[in-house]
């Protein structure tokens, strides 16, 4: 069964006042214009014994803003990886008063066009646009008429859009220092590697951590021992790099594997070939994926801040609703990713 919604007019006549008297009071404004005490509590009475709630889009409007967000992503909305950055975004945007809504593309440019409409239609006071994995794409030209945050992307072009994404570079430069500290020198890479060039297409991950790893070995007068690119960083491609890397290196003492799926795959090969994690072999991977504290021994691994990125994403929003566009600088802003220590490293002896 339906139930009408109680208007401002219904509290008007409950408390035998006018409309404009019960707004007043409503929003606070009754002893500044000298509405007696008794008049005040009779139109409080009458809202609350009907239930009355102001009407948010209504007051939002008048106010130049209607206390929404949307968020338009690929996939991650329903993504395991990512769910905690749906729940960091969500979270931010309920902290502030705004009601987030989110909508999924699947990766389709039409539907992504459809739902940056829709919510434009709704009048939301901005967007984010956000992606499953980190990747470089094109802002939509429809956002150059809202306030735009990026989330887990970088833009192709120059854009007024500030962005937000995990700092690939640092986490690359900590893994090759982390085995170093241990007294690593031979370091062997599963994913991508050897030259800056050798990464699969369309991945800012593989370039970025690539990069770090690349920097921390080249100032401790390093190369890689060797390297293996996979097209796609998943298990059975970490399983097969690792045995082209036992054919060729029988005893390796350190891996950095770029995903945890890729480590998966070389625990797997490492331990056909008999070798054991971390006496003969320290294996360093990143993501956090929920299967790596359940390995055995648990891998060790750089986590992506997903719920961080997802509540910042949010406020640099804000800001921009708030102040108006180009306060916020188009920046990118990059958020550590935290190394979760378990058993996979050891010290070389």
């Amino acid at each position: 069964m339906s139930r009408t919604r109680v208007t401002l007019a219904d509290v008007a006549r409950a408390s035998g006042v006018s409309s404009t008297t019960a707004s007043l009071v409503l929003s606070g404004r009754g002893a500044e214009l000298r509405i007696s005490g008794a008049v005040q509590e009779r139109v409080r009475s009458a809202a609350a014994e009907l239930a009355y709630r102001p009407n948010i889009v209504s007051i939002g409007l008048r106010k130049g803003t209607t206390r929404t967000l949307g968020l338009v992503s690929d996939t991650v909305a329903t993504s395991q990886l990512a769910g905690d950055m749906i729940k960091g975004a969500i979270e931010a945007a309920r902290d502030h008063g705004f009601m987030l809504f989110i909508g999924e593309t699947e990766g389709d440019p039409e539907i992504e066009v459809a739902l940056l409409e829709a919510m434009h239609d709704r009048q939301v006071d901005g967007i984010i646009l956000t992606s499953m994995f980190t990747r470089t794409r094109s802002v939509p030209e429809l956002l150059d008429r809202v306030p735009t945050v990026l989330l887990n992307m970088l833009a192709a072009e120059p854009t007024a859009a500030p962005a937000v994404v995990p700092d690939e570079v640092d986490a690359g430069r900590a893994a090759a220092r982390l085995l170093l500290e241990a007294g690593h020198r031979e370091i062997h890479l599963i994913g991508a590697g050897p030259t800056p060039d050798d990464v699969p297409p369309d991945t800012v991950a593989g370039v970025e951590r690539l990069a770090g790893i690349r920097e921390v070995l080249g100032a401790a007068g390093l190369e890689p021992a060797s390297a293996h690119l996979c097209q796609d960083w998943l298990p059975p491609q970490g399983w097969q790099a690792t045995r082209d890397l036992l054919d060729r290196h029988p005893h390796p003492r350190a891996l950095i594997c770029f995903n945890d799926r890729l480590a998966f795959g070389a625990y797997q090969a490492l331990q056909e070939s008999g070798l054991a994690i971390p006496d003969d072999v320290s294996v360093v991977s990143f993501d956090d994926y929920p299967m790596a504290e359940w390995l055995r021994p648990g891998l060790s691994s750089f986590a992506i801040p997903h719920e961080q990125l997802g509540r910042r994403a949010v406020e640099l929003l804000i800001e921009v609703v708030r102040d108006g566009p180009g306060t916020v600088p188009a920046a990118v802003h990059r958020y550590p990713l935290p190394l979760h220590a378990r058993g996979s490293v050891a010290a070389r002896r």
